[in-house]
């Protein structure tokens, strides 16, 4: 007995597009035609589709059926190949999951990492200051990234950073070194209390300098000139008594 097309694929549970595609890419050899032009497929084609069909549900792509051949009826290897990569799937989607837990057991933001998202969550961080955060997220290294996350999970408000928040645009020049050299003990303190957060995860001199125009770039569209400038200072009195 010999079956069409529509009943080859009926009987190996796939579509009359799939046989075609097959056909196209190699993967199934075309039948002998009968006399009216129509296909005629035979018991060898039914098998060839349901190992086919059956390797496609477990996961193989055709590409990799195709490079099995026709003969081999137990790839091992490939099989194997095909374990690790799915138990790789399923570490990766477990992981996926317990983010996804914390982020809706505990509100956490979407835009940080899990390491981070709770800790900035708590800390009530102004807009600024968390999309400052998440970029900071991509350069820092990771024990930078622990660290940062520990300066988070311990932040309190100081009455200088609260006034850096609210620091109107035009701010005048004294303000802004009174402002300066009153949050320098502050940042003093959490430079000692988390003496690692300023690493950045750069590999070479060039990434270096990526990650700092990166952060320089962050701030300026973050941040007021005013704030900006405020920002500089401190960095210059640190550098001038880093205490």
């Amino acid at each position: 007995m010999a079956w069409s097309t529509r009943q080859i694929a009926e009987l190996a549970g796939t579509s009359v597009r799939a046989v075609r595609h097959y056909h196209e890419v190699g993967l199934l050899a075309e039948p002998e035609r009968r006399a009216n032009g129509y296909k005629r497929y035979g018991v060898a084609h039914l098998v060839r589709l349901l190992r086919i069909k059956r390797l496609t549900d477990l996961g193989f792509s055709l590409p990799q059926i195709a490079g099995m051949g026709n003969a081999d009826e137990h790839p091992e290897e490939a099989l194997r190949a095909l374990d690790a990569e799915v138990a790789g799937t399923i570490e990766r989607l477990q992981r996926v999951r317990a983010e996804l837990a914390l982020i809706l057991d505990k509100a956490a933001p979407t835009d940080l990492p899990a390491e981070l998202a709770q800790a900035a969550a708590d800390a009530k961080l102004t807009a600024a200051d968390r999309s400052f955060v998440v970029v900071m997220s991509r350069l820092l290294s990771p024990s930078a990234i622990t660290a940062y996350r520990g300066m988070l999970e311990a932040y309190s408000a100081d009455p200088s950073t609260d006034e850096f928040d609210h620091l109107p645009p035009d701010a005048d020049e004294q303000t802004r070194e009174d402002l300066a050299r009153r949050m320098v003990g502050y940042i003093r303190e959490l430079q000692a209390d988390h003496p690692g957060m300023r690493e950045l995860k750069a590999d070479t001199p060039a990434a270096a300098r990526l990650a700092a125009q990166t952060m320089a770039t962050a701030l300026h569209d973050l941040y007021s000139p005013a704030q900006v400038d405020v920002i500089r200072r401190v960095g210059r009195l640190l550098a001038l008594d880093p205490g």
